[in-house]
């Protein structure tokens, strides 16, 4: 343990420790609706659900999965935007026992199947339209049902008549999927599905609630096994942190992905456990996301940079009323000041950086909303959560303000990572979990990030692992050699460019490894930009020098800037 300097910068409402009561997730909405089951727990797109209709969808739902053979422990994936039905599923999977396994809309069939063989998911939960992409890989992998649902079942009268034609005109066709063997139907589970109390037995250290999917420094995508001891800490350390908000009377804005492990704790779980109110959108648009906050009127918004850039940047935002947001918690990649700075004075309410990772549920850090913030630091660790600096190597402590690897503990690190115990074991030095990420802490406690050990890049929020984008492109014969890495962009933080030395006597354009690369990626992890080079920076050894690539990209920025 280390001394915590940073304990005596904490708000005197803020407790340097907190007790976690030994409680299924689900609980969660089964207190929310035996307390207040009139309250609406979701608003989506001009539709209510109170928190009495979200319980009993969710018992419809963990009943037919029963009824389908799900037992305790079998994998249940959600391959859904932010939805009323991918909240239902949420909590119904955990009623039946399942592991719940959340999947990006956005993945290909190569990606879908990976993830889908890896966690060996027996029943997957998907809208419509993602129908013929799932069956093209379904003999691949475990998947013994198929759900399936449409973004129509929960709009309101006359949305749902139109919702049809939408889809067509967006995607040039529209599906029909049969309430028969291997195949279900979202409405029918909601229309016949008995309401029914399920009893399952529960450890609430050992049992795992959630398979997050991430990358190391492998690039392959790794299961990210938290507990429900992991979700019940840090979503109580979140409530704990935002101590001005008052159980029952918020309105939190659901348009962090919820595929992604920040959105899922800091919307679904922080939402049902104070028993608030989310509004949920199925993705980011900036004028609608102005629309709605004018009229919903939330007073949380956790987000990424890029949101709020995305809002700061539309020309008509000063003719939107956006003085409900009291509290936002930004997370996924860094906030730059600027922007911080620019959305407190549009909104007059506190923007504040938070840090974390999918393996630790997955906030570790943050600045206070409330209380002393340090520009460009991360802030301080939560309550329960320990935190030092280890120098790269040898796993020596490092005093303040020198730079090493952030690592931390916490009841909202992992339990480790799904059937792989060697990267579980290489993830954590005597009991302290590795970030990945060098930073330093000064004399106060605030902790700094000022580089990524691991290659990971991080455009818009989203994570990219270099090594998968470059697989994809060395299975074309025509590549002799390629790196991907992130490059400075003013909007996603990052963006992907691949660096490609071809083949003597081949040839490929930029178009040619576009589309293919659409074809095998989901849409944020193909390159933007493409370089073809004679050969690339290496080491003695012949390793690729990638940072050199993006120092090189750092310069010429530099260098345009000062033109």
């Amino acid at each position: 343990m280390t001394t915590k300097p940073w304990l005596k910068n904490y708000p005197e409402e803020i407790p340097s420790s907190l007790t976690f009561e030994e409680i299924p997730v689900q609980e969660f909405l089964t207190r929310a609706y035996k307390k207040n089951p009139s309250k609406v727990a979701i608003h989506f797109m001009g539709k209510d659900l109170t928190y009495a209709e979200l319980y009993e969808s969710a018992l419809k739902f963990a009943n037919y999965l029963q009824a389908l053979g799900v037992e305790k422990g079998d994998r249940v994936a959600i391959m859904l935007p932010n939805s009323p039905q991918s909240v239902i599923a949420y909590y119904g999977a955990m009623y039946a026992g399942a592991i719940v396994v959340q999947t990006n809309p956005l993945y290909t069939e190569r990606e879908l199947q990976y993830q889908m063989a890896d966690s060996g998911a027996k029943v997957i939960l998907l809208m419509d339209i993602l129908y013929p992409r799932v069956m093209k890989i379904l003999k691949e992998t475990a998947l013994e049902n198929v759900i399936v649902t449409a973004i129509k079942d929960y709009l309101p009268f006359p949305k749902n008549l139109v919702y049809p034609y939408i889809q067509k005109k967006q995607y040039g066709f529209s599906v029909k999927v049969e309430h028969s063997g291997q195949n279900h139907l979202f409405t029918e589970i909601m229309r016949s599905a008995p309401i029914k109390a399920i009893d399952i037995p529960f450890d609430f250290e050992e049992d795992i609630a959630l398979l997050q999917y991430t990358g190391g420094t492998t690039g392959f995508p790794k299961g990210v096994m938290l507990t429900h001891k992991n979700l019940i800490a840090n979503t109580t350390m979140c409530d704990a942190w935002m101590y001005k908000c008052v159980h029952g009377k918020e309105t939190i804005m659901g348009i962090l992905p919820f595929f992604h492990v920040y959105g899922m704790t800091a919307v679904i779980l922080l939402s049902v456990f104070t028993q608030n109110k989310m509004v949920l959108l199925p993705k980011f648009d900036a004028e609608t996301t102005l629309k709605t906050i004018e009229k919903q009127k939330p007073t949380l918004f956790p987000g990424a940079p890029t949101l709020y850039i995305g809002l700061l940047n539309h020309p008509d935002i000063a003719k939107y009323d956006l003085s409900s947001i009291t509290a936002c918690l930004s997370g996924s990649s860094s906030l730059p000041v600027e922007v911080q700075d620019k959305f407190e004075v549009v909104t007059g309410g506190k923007l504040v950086e938070g840090y974390g990772l999918t393996e630790t549920s997955p906030i570790t850090h943050s600045s206070p909303i409330w209380g002393k913030r340090v520009r460009g630091s991360i802030g301080l660790p939560w309550p329960n959560t320990d935190s030092i600096i280890l120098r790269t190597g040898d796993a020596e402590a490092l005093p303040a303000g020198e730079v090493g690897e952030i690592a931390v503990k916490g009841p909202q690190v992992m339990k480790g990572y799904w059937n792989r115990p060697e990267d579980t074991a290489a993830a954590f030095v005597d009991g302290w979990f590795l970030t990945g990420d060098l930073g330093y802490m000064d004399e106060e406690g605030y902790f700094y990030v000022v580089d990524r050990k691991k290659d990971i890049i991080i455009a818009g929020g989203f994570n990219i692992y270099p090594r998968e984008v470059e697989e994809v492109l060395y299975e074309r014969e025509e590549i002799q050699e390629c790196v991907v890495a992130g490059i400075p962009d003013p909007y996603r933080g990052e963006t992907v460019k691949a660096y490609i030395v071809l083949k003597e006597g081949y040839s490929i354009t930029e178009d040619e490894l576009n589309k293919y690369c659409r074809q095998n990626l989901a849409a944020f992890k193909v390159p933007r930009y493409y370089e073809f080079r004679d050969e690339l920076p290496k080491t003695a050894v012949g390793k690729i020098l990638r940072r050199a690539l993006v120092d090189e990209e750092k310069t010429k920025l530099v260098n345009k800037e000062a033109k």
